[in-house]
């Protein structure tokens, strides 16, 4: 690919990660910290893992704008290894847009591209924002700008397969919606959104962004043949596509036939409605987007993979045991429905469940993480009743032993590395959950490699599973334990409920921690990680061994 190229100015490093129209969302709804915890999570590289993750996909989805800057969203394929990484700063892709696709001539050298990589079966996806460097027939260089994980909600679980005898059909082109694509778009759990913002000079949060929208069937209502809407649920507080819409409404969509490998693009401009009716919407609707179309591009049998729905994955499960854990944290176990086994899960890894709560049309459905060993065969999740959480207060004020509910497959790439590296686990309030569960896998193990469990609480009403760590440390030769309270009552006892009073700081880490080729593992609120992290770096950990999990009301 040495038909053209350019050369791509790089921004500073301290600058934000986020745009003016994403801070002033961010602004717009109270969300504004979360730029501590992205300024660490949001790189300007791809490290290891995720050049490992986007390499090894059949599929990749992209979004750019076409020479009169409307924006589109395409899926690229190829046989396998048709993404590389020759270094943490780009990617090679050996596949270009199919022929009448809205991006056929678009990806040029020096043009925006944002991709995501996703992986239906493991719900796992990434994104990589940046620039073309150089094109050529057969595929482009892209160049990284930014690059982060995104949590698994909403993502639909299917395996793929390829097809090869595809056969493309001749692209239907039109302004307005046939009935046929009326019924595909009703009938959808996802789609994917191109958006975009270039401002004036340069800066690494420019750029297109390729995004993942999911939800039950018919979550995307069909006004007319040029008009859809569709809810905005809530996430990982980046604001990255309302952000770009704050700013620039156009705006792309790609729905895929995962049956046929059909295609259907769709460009328009969108409008925002900040306060929908959440009555006549799901569980979880923060914000309604509707997108008046100006042109429809179909691909019938375009893409050469197959995806079928993991139907199997889907285990009724009975709630056999709640307890309650501290203040506001209560654990669940659960058994499978029909006595059988349940899918193996490693530690560290995330339960997606389903919750029929009273007034909602359709499943609330949330993903928490697994709190109990990976040797047994049960369930135990432990969740923070919030407030205003419809799934958290619903578990904790009506779920009793004897509930059925639904659940997928454990899911999660957060979770112990291969061989026998020294371990910390740190985490903060409700983040300790993950890390329990590792607790006990590291217990169960063979050989006493040393590990270290680090957790900071507001006082021992509010420090739940303290019993349980403590018991598995006795349990284990090498486990320390430290814990922090910021705020202790006059009941709690220094060195035995806690150890030191204030908060968890890198000079603690410091002064628990001296093996080499330590591995940490982070879990707590956004701006405890981000500090955290900031911490270890300052100690000059690599950033291969600082692992981390955020959470939220529904992770």
């Amino acid at each position: 690919m040495q038909d053209q190229a350019v050369t791509i100015p790089r921004r500073a490093d301290d600058h934000s990660p986020f745009h003016v129209g994403e801070r002033q969302v961010q602004e717009r709804l109270g969300v504004r910290d979360i730029e501590f915890w992205a300024r660490k999570i949001v790189r300007n590289d791809l490290p290891p893992e995720h050049r490992a993750f986007h390499t090894s996909l059949p599929f990749l989805i992209a979004a750019a704008r076409d020479a009169e800057g409307r924006p589109w969203a395409t899926l690229l394929t190829g046989p396998d290894g048709f993404v590389t990484s020759p270094d943490s700063h780009s990617l090679v892709i050996k596949a270009m847009p199919a022929g009448g696709d809205g991006l056929e001539t678009a990806l040029t050298p020096g043009a925006d591209l944002g991709i995501l990589g996703i992986e239906f079966a493991t719900q796992r996806r990434n994104r990589v924002n940046g620039r073309i460097s150089e094109n050529g027939s057969d595929g482009v260089v892209f160049k990284v700008d930014q690059s982060f994980g995104n949590c698994p909600q909403y993502i639909r679980e299917r395996q793929w397969r390829r097809e090869p005898d595809a056969s493309p059909a001749t692209p239907l082109r039109s302004k307005r919606l046939t009935s046929s694509q009326k019924d595909w778009i009703a009938s959808s759990d996802t789609f994917f959104i191109a958006s975009g913002y270039r401002g004036a000079g340069e800066d690494a949060a420019f750029g297109m962004d390729a995004s993942h929208r999911g939800g039950d069937r018919g979550f995307v209502r069909v006004i007319d043949g040029t008009q859809l809407e569709f809810p905005d649920y809530a996430g990982n507080n980046h604001m990255n596509t309302i952000g770009n819409l704050e700013l620039d409404p156009r705006a792309g969509l790609l729905f895929v036939d995962f049956e046929t490998g059909g295609l259907l693009q769709l460009t328009g401009r969108t409008q925002i409605d900040w306060k929908p009716d959440t009555g006549a919407h799901a569980a979880g609707v923060q914000r309604v987007i509707s997108l008046e179309i100006d042109e429809v591009i179909e691909l019938p049998g375009a893409v050469p993979l197959r995806w079928d729905a993991d139907a199997a994955s889907v285990r009724s499960l009975r709630l056999i045991d709640k307890t309650r854990e501290s203040d506001d944290v209560t654990s669940f176990v659960f058994a499978s429905r029909d006595g059988g086994p349940l899918p193996a899960f490693k530690a560290g890894q995330h339960l997606p469940i389903e919750l029929y709560v009273p007034g909602f049309k359709e499943p609330v459905r949330r993903t928490y993480s697994l709190s109990g060993a990976p040797s047994t065969s049960r369930y135990r999740i432990s969740v923070k009743r919030q407030p205003l959480g419809v799934a958290s207060r619903y578990l904790h004020d009506n779920v009793e032993a004897g509930t059925i509910l639904n659940a997928r497959k454990p899911a999660g790439s957060f979770v112990l590395p291969r061989g026998k590296y020294p371990v910390v686990l740190i985490s903060a309030g409700v983040g300790l959950t993950p890390l329990v569960s590792m607790l006990q896998a590291l217990k169960a193990e063979e050989g006493a490699r040393p590990v270290w469990f680090i957790h900071g609480a507001r006082d021992g009403r509010h420090h739940p599973l303290a019993e349980e760590v403590r018991d598995l440390a006795a349990r284990r030769a090498n486990i320390n334990v430290h814990v922090a309270y910021s705020r202790p009552r006059a009941g709690d006892c220094l060195g035995e409920d806690y150890h030191s009073e204030g908060r968890i700081d890198g000079a603690l880490l410091a002064s628990l921690t001296k093996a080499a080729d330590v591995h940490y593992f982070i879990c707590g609120p956004s701006r405890f990680m981000a500090d955290i992290q900031e911490a270890l770096e300052c100690q000059d950990i690599p950033a291969e061994r600082i692992h981390s999990e955020s959470f939220g009301p529904a992770s």
